[in-house]
């Protein structure tokens, strides 16, 4: 079994090419393809990818595409299973990774196995930060109720440990590729926020499982922009709005209280 990985640069530059060496490291027999979008213009990045004494040549299958115009995340993440797609040889499973993903045990074997098991349909690992303490990536489903109490919790509430979560953050996801191609990939109308929420509830609704690799464990410190930028809340606030208005959320919620009632 292999992967097809996807990974995208906003001015990730030096994160990319960290990521990429780190990849080097991994199994090399489990990565057939490495997707590099470059949303914006970055020279730089540019000339280090095609540089012919690049630690990952021959080692790794790189692939750089390049935006004529920025695309939102999950637009550029289906452009680049697009392309999967194309080749002759497609992988059966496609990662979505975030550029300032990084763990000390490589977590590929242990998330390919969790992505084997009958009727799952994406794979997450764990995620601590950078002090190795757990992060939130996995949470139930986000009412308007459960952020209030979430916010108003602080640190010990947002880190919780959630039993039966109904999502988890695209830091990194790993997809059975015929999965993700039925249920069409992500849903570009969310330009930042909440795609995460809403392909993992399409995915579920669609019959497949969305499972935990206990023994994968990565690091990912979050940036969360819209605590501190009025321009990232908008974008929040707006990608909330239109999640709670959709027909998966609306489908999720009444499957959720016809199992509990």
């Amino acid at each position: 079994m292999t992967l097809a990985l996807s990974i995208v640069s906003h001015g990730h530059g030096a994160q990319v090419l960290s990521l990429l060496a780190l990849l080097v490291q991994s199994p090399q027999s489990l990565i057939r393809r490495v997707w590099v979008t470059l949303n914006t213009p970055e020279p730089a990045l540019t000339q280090a990818l095609a540089a012919p004494d690049a630690a990952w040549r021959g080692r790794l299958d790189v692939r750089v595409l390049h935006n004529p115009q920025p695309l939102g995340f999950g637009a550029n993440h289906n452009q680049a299973f697009g392309h999967e797609q194309q080749q002759s040889a497609p992988s059966p499973f496609f990662v979505v990774m975030n550029p300032d993903i990084t763990w000390s045990q490589d977590p590929w074997v242990a998330m390919l196995q969790a992505a084997q098991q009958p009727g799952v349909g994406c794979v997450y690992p764990q995620q601590v930060d950078a002090h190795g303490q757990p992060q939130d990536h996995a949470r139930r489903l986000p009412t308007p109720g459960a952020l209030l109490r979430r916010y108003l919790g602080g640190a010990a509430r947002r880190r919780a440990r959630v039993a039966a979560p109904g999502r988890a953050n695209a830091a990194l996801l790993l997809f059975r590729s015929v999965a993700y191609q039925r249920i069409q990939g992500f849903d570009e109308a969310y330009h930042m926020y909440c795609e995460d929420v809403d392909i993992c509830l399409r995915l579920q609704l669609a019959g497949y499982l969305l499972a935990e690799a206990q023994d994968a464990c990565v690091v990912h410190a979050g940036q969360r922009a819209s605590h501190r930028q009025w321009r990232h809340l908008g974008w929040h606030l707006r990608s909330l709005w239109r999640l709670w208005h959709s027909p998966a959320y609306q489908r999720f919620q009444q499957n959720h209280a016809r199992r509990v009632g």
